[in-house]
This record gives structure tokens, sequence and C-alpha cells, in this order.
């Protein structure tokens, strides 16, 4: 079967099947669903950061290890994480294609997974074990 080369003008016809209408869809309302949830977060980040400038680590501990502020704080760092690897998406999609692409995307995947799985142990362990 002869591989069609996609060209400005397949892409500019409505009629046309380019690319996945669903995985989009669903890409686009995650990315600005995670961004708009970043914001809300946001104040409660400015007053985690306010509240421990100046602070020694006794006090950090104990102020992130509350539960009101160390459970949101863990959210944020999964949402975030989240936001992140679907901004990176759209940065690797223009640049890299086809195995490479998938190469890419996967160690993008891994690293978000890491951050969050280690950020939100580290915050949890402060949370229930001090």
């Amino acid at each position: 079967m002869r591989e069609q080369i996609i060209t400005r003008d397949i892409i500019a016809n409505p009629k046309s099947k380019y690319g996945d209408a669903k995985a989009s869809t669903r890409h686009f309302i995650i990315q600005r669903t995670t961004g708009a949830i970043n914001i809300v977060f946001l104040i409660l980040l400015l007053y985690v950061v306010m509240k421990l400038a100046g602070s020694d680590r006794a006090n950090m501990v104990a102020t992130i290890g509350n539960g009101w502020i160390g459970i949101p704080l863990a959210v944020l760092l999964v949402i975030a994480t989240i936001h992140m690897r679907n901004g990176m998406r759209d940065v690797l999609e223009d640049y890299f294609a086809g195995r490479v692409y998938s190469l890419i995307m996967m160690l993008n995947t891994m690293f978000c997974i890491i951050i969050a799985v280690a950020g939100v142990a580290s915050i949890l362990k402060l949370v229930f074990w001090g």
C-alpha cells in the first residue's frame, strides 16, 4: 500500500481524516483543565511559600506535614506532572516523528511518572509519618 504524503492542502481540507480527533480533543481538554486547576492551586502554593520563607526545617516539616496542606500539595504535584507531560508532548510532536517520537514520548512519560511518584511519596511521608 502506497503511503500518502500529507500536505498543507490535505490538512486544510475539512473532509480529510487527519489525526485522531478523539485523542486530540481529549488532549486539548486535559491540557486546559489541568492548567485551570494549576491556577486555582497556585493560591495554596503561594501561601505555603510565603509561610515557609525564612523558616527552619522543623517548621517546614510541620507545615507540609499538616494534612490540610500536604495532601492538596500532593494532588497539585500530580496535576502539574500531567500538565507537564502534555505540554512536552506538544513540543515533541513538532520535532520528532515515527519511532523516535514514540521513544522520546515514552521517556517523557516515565520521567513525569518518576517525578510524580517521588514527590507524592515525599509529601505523604511528611503528612503521615512526620
